[in-house]
């Protein structure tokens, strides 16, 4: 099994730390944030792995190498300044991923999540880990009807960023820029989503504010 690390965004939110530094580079705890989901993919052995890239992308080649020195394999998709988005930026990373289901991971989130969790096998689209809502996502992203995930219900989980992804979801996307949601909400309508709920630590360290907290903990 192989895994992608979307590490492409701009990380606007995060300015001025990531003026000078992508996001997946900044430290946390004494390493690079990126550094803590390739040791975890590992650790479950996913070696094979796919980074994309955009702001700064050659900062992020520069630290990580080909991934010898943490066990993996890594392989980037470079973006250049035209970041396409979650959905355009694994469609384009398709022919490094295979025709087999494959784990994608946001490169900002920080979690205690064990990858050896995730199904190897699914059969559907995509299997996806929840997470309950955090206080900037309140509302929260998606509902459960029986092991199937909606867009629509009376009880919402947060998506946390970490799924399975069947390359056949992407099969009729045409290369480009386009968001991962619409695909995830289309094909939920015909039963094609799975998803999980994961109950332990995790965060989305989107501002200079949750970093901060990571840190001071």
């Amino acid at each position: 099994m192989k895994a992608m690390i979307l590490a492409a965004g701009r990380g606007e939110r995060m300015r001025p730390l990531t003026d000078n530094i992508p996001k997946p580079l900044l430290v946390v705890r004494g390493k690079p944030l990126i550094q803590y989901h390739i040791e975890a993919l590992v650790q479950a052995g996913i070696t094979q792995i796919v980074i994309n890239h955009a702001w700064l992308g050659e900062k992020i080649e520069s630290a990580l190498g080909n991934g010898s020195h943490l066990g993996a394999e890594i392989n980037y998709s470079p973006e250049s300044d035209n970041v396409l988005e979650t959905g355009g930026g694994i469609q384009r990373a398709l022919p490094l991923l295979g025709e087999h289901p494959f784990v994608v991971v946001n490169g900002d989130v920080w979690t205690g999540f064990s990858y050896s969790e995730l199904p190897r096998k699914i059969d559907a689209l995509a299997h996806l880990v929840l997470v309950n809502n955090p206080p900037h996502n309140p509302k929260g992203d998606f509902a459960f009807k029986g092991q199937f995930l909606k867009n629509e219900g009376d009880i919402k989980f947060t998506y946390s960023g970490i799924g399975v992804y069947s390359p056949v979801l992407f099969s009729n996307c045409e290369p480009g820029r386009f968001p991962l949601a619409p695909l995830l909400i289309e094909a939920m309508k015909n039963d094609k989503i799975t998803g999980e709920i994961y109950s332990g630590f995790w965060m989305d360290i989107g501002t200079p504010e949750r970093l901060k907290q990571i840190n001071d903990n």
